[in-house]
């Protein structure tokens, strides 16, 4: 997969032959101690389609990790000594006419890097669960829908300065995302397109031939093994093609559209994408980055005309 690290799911199927370690990570947890605040639980099927059950103020005791969260508040079943989630709400992962369905987690936006029971809450995390096919990628690292996040509360407690790269500074697209993180406290510098700072959330804004000098961009032509993006741009950046759950193209947009996704370099923290095919589909991109549009969405595009589709199209 292009060196990306594993996913969630790879990472427990490996832990799956080694139920001892996984029996000890089942019993991680930082026990007693104060309770993190405003966190959140949101947990849907079908890549964010269907509601599952939302709490913003869900029940918690002390320090927990995102398993005791959702065991606290839901009825799950687990496999490998705790470890994995076999089922939340009585929805279990299977195998669906030849079609690999689980469940995985995100935190503050971001696919952890161990299992549920080893990643401890901190105050301000929005954690995601969703169920859905894998069978195009088992990693998504990166998704859009719990925008603000991970920019006000930062990843596993931590912090990170956050830069905008707009392909035209002074441009309206430029200034909307701007204004969108300002409005949630959000401090941003601006830096010039083709630098990298490490350890620092990026958004790069631009039509994707102007982006295309930053690896990140660059991604989307690469497939969604690479990018964890249902959607694939080609070198020209003149189309945006949506695909659906199973990797094939179900619609393609041309002059107009835009995209908001995020992905991620290995060993960095993710870039946040708003890209479009020209002027007015970036203009269209910067307009749905806000956090009712992107709301348990993995990423969108905006068709001409401003009609936003969350993807993959799953046709919800």
């Amino acid at each position: 997969m292009s060196g990306r690290s594993p996913s969630r799911q790879g990472r427990w199927r490996r832990l799956a032959a080694l139920p001892a370690l996984a029996a000890v990570l089942a019993g991680c947890g930082l026990g007693p101690g104060s309770t993190p605040k405003n966190v959140t639980l949101t947990v849907t099927n079908d890549f964010g389609a269907h509601v599952v059950q939302e709490a913003g103020t869900p029940s918690l005791s002390g320090s927990e990790t995102v398993m005791q969260l959702l065991q606290r508040n839901d009825r799950i079943t687990t496999r490998y000594g705790g470890g994995f989630v076999e089922s939340i709400g009585g929805l279990s992962g299977n195998d669906t006419s030849g079609q690999p369905i689980d469940w995985f987690y995100y935190v503050n936006g971001v696919e952890a890097a161990v299992g549920a029971a080893a990643t401890n809450l901190h105050a301000g995390d929005r954690v995601w669960w969703d169920r859905h096919d894998w069978s195009v990628t088992d990693d998504v690292p990166a998704v859009v829908g719990s925008f603000p996040e991970p920019f006000v509360n930062g990843i596993g407690g931590k912090r990170y300065p956050v830069t905008i790269y707009c392909a035209v500074p002074s441009g309206a697209a430029c200034h909307t995302v701007g204004n969108r993180l300002a409005a949630f406290g959000v401090t941003v510098t601006f830096g010039a397109l083709g630098t990298d700072e490490p350890d620092t959330l990026r958004v790069l804004v631009g039509t994707y031939a102007q982006l295309r000098v930053d690896p990140a961009a660059v991604y989307l032509e690469e497939g969604t093994q690479t990018s964890g993006v249902y959607a694939h741009i080609p070198a020209d950046g003149a189309s945006i093609a949506l695909l659906d759950p199973q990797g094939r193209v179900v619609r393609t947009l041309g002059a107009g559209s835009g995209l908001v996704a995020a992905d991620v370099i290995p060993h960095e923290v993710p870039t946040w994408l708003v890209i479009g095919t020209n002027a007015a589909g970036v203009g269209a991109a910067a307009n749905a980055f806000d956090a009712a549009t992107l709301r348990n969405r993995f990423a969108v595009a905006v068709a001409p005309g401003g009609t936003v589709i969350p993807i993959p199209v799953t046709g919800a």
